[in-house]
């Protein structure tokens, strides 16, 4: 009964798989011959199936940027980013998009460490992290035991040190980590999708408006009340949105 069962996930599995297949060709092919609406159906069905790809969000990010739909085209591109910091295609067509968006947000100056998570520890996702957190200290285990059973003091001393060194490794990498995934969870990263929003110095309709925000704005949620997100901008600014005119990055 239990292989049955296993042939039946597998067999499932593979049409579901084959299915998505079928729908980014369709997709593509309607990208191609410019249907932009009907490329989005088919590429929206994929989404909603939890197939999602850099790609599949490559691909939306073009297909609404064809649109001429700002907010929707970054949000994908941002999208694909949270799976694959480092796509070359992602990351151009992402400058090209935000060249379209009207609100030119300036950045608060970055401190060295910054600049460096930024630049570099950003690269790998926190999935990315957890594995060579696995490897390190798979390493560390084989290297002290190379060192346990070596007989001659010149192995011992080179798997001690090895072995010491992969252990160093091993928590920084785990401290990475960690704050990668707590960065990710927390840093509640959105798009306005709004044309054009009025932020407010509190979260009601009668309250004072401080700053406008147009489509395609990234903003960080801080807090959230009834039909209201609190949010800051990259230089700093903080105010209130109604919430249905963002959408959060974090929510696959």
């Amino acid at each position: 009964m239990k292989y049955i069962l296993f042939l039946l996930c597998i067999i499932t599995s593979s049409i579901a798989a084959q299915n998505n297949d079928s729908l980014f060709v369709s997709a593509n092919n309607f990208y191609k011959n410019a249907a932009f609406e009907k490329a989005i159906e088919d590429y929206k069905k994929i989404e909603e199936k939890g197939a999602v790809s850099p790609e599949l969000y490559l691909n939306l990010g073009n297909t609404y940027y064809k649109l001429n739909q700002v907010g929707p085209a970054i949000y994908y591109y941002e999208k694909a980013l949270k799976l694959d910091p480092i796509q070359d295609d992602v990351l151009n067509n992402l400058v090209f998009a935000k060249r379209l968006a009207l609100d030119n947000i300036a950045m608060v100056p970055k401190t060295v460490f910054q600049r460096f998570h930024e630049n570099y520890l950003q690269k790998l996702t926190y999935n990315e992290w957890a594995i060579l957190t696995v490897i390190f200290s798979f390493l560390t285990a084989l290297l002290f035991l190379f060192f346990y059973f070596a007989y001659t003091p010149s192995k011992k001393r080179i798997y001690f040190t090895t072995s010491v060194l992969s252990l160093i490794l091993f928590i920084f990498v785990i401290f990475i980590t960690y704050n990668e995934y707590d960065r990710s969870k927390n840093n509640k990263e959105a798009i306005v999708f709004a044309e054009k929003t009025t932020i407010r110095n509190a979260p009601t309709l009668n309250a004072e408006a401080i700053f406008t925000l147009h489509e395609g704005a990234k903003v960080i949620v801080l807090d959230a009340i009834d039909n209201w997100k609190k949010i800051k901008l990259a230089d700093g600014k903080q105010g209130w949105i109604i919430a249905n005119e963002v959408k959060l990055l974090n929510d696959f």
